[in-house]
């Protein structure tokens, strides 16, 4: 005896039967997962919360965090009230090397550093101090009048045992006609 064929596709068939559940069905597959990932990112996001203990969005830190590192100083012409003494030229500028003895400068109060530089005479501590000598700038690199700068000399030079004379203030500058 012999049997026919059993068809094999009677017990496989699925779900989708026509092309329009074939269509629903994609179009499910894409939305749905859409959909729950965009509820999910609403959810996480709906309360802003820092993390313990950070204040890093806080006024006073982003304030700090962009502060200027420096300042602007200016210093108008006009508020010179005179020639400095030969002490305060010796203070601002001075006693950056000559306090401490830096590169072979003669200390402030030492007698002996300074006796042989006294010995030269006034005029010629005031040129290498104007126009500078050994490793000493011009003006000790400061931007003083040379009178200024001879006032500083005979501070220190007699704060070292000198006995050098203050030096004569300039003429005033003639006026124009």
């Amino acid at each position: 005896m012999s049997q026919a064929p059993q068809s094999h596709e009677s017990g496989h068939e699925g779900p989708i039967q026509t092309p329009q559940q074939l269509m629903a069905a994609v179009a499910a597959a894409f939305i749905v997962p859409v959909a729950v990932i965009a509820l999910l990112v609403n959810y996480v996001n709906s309360a802003a919360k820092d993390a313990a203990g950070s204040d890093a969005l806080s006024g006073q830190a982003t304030a700090q965090r962009i502060m200027p590192v420096g300042t602007v100083e200016i210093k108008l012409a006009s508020a010179n009230t005179g020639p400095r003494s030969g002490e305060e030229v010796y203070k601002a500028q001075c006693v950056n090397c000559h306090g401490a003895g830096m590169l072979g400068a003669p200390k402030f109060g030492d007698a002996g550093a300074w006796g042989g530089r006294l010995s030269q005479g006034d005029a010629k501590l005031l040129e290498h101090a104007v126009k500078g000598f050994n490793a000493m700038p011009a003006q000790g690199g400061a931007d003083y009048s040379d009178y200024e700068v001879h006032r500083a000399v005979v501070y220190m030079a007699n704060g070292s045992g000198g006995k050098l004379a203050e030096p004569a203030a300039p003429a005033a500058a003639a006026s124009a006609p």
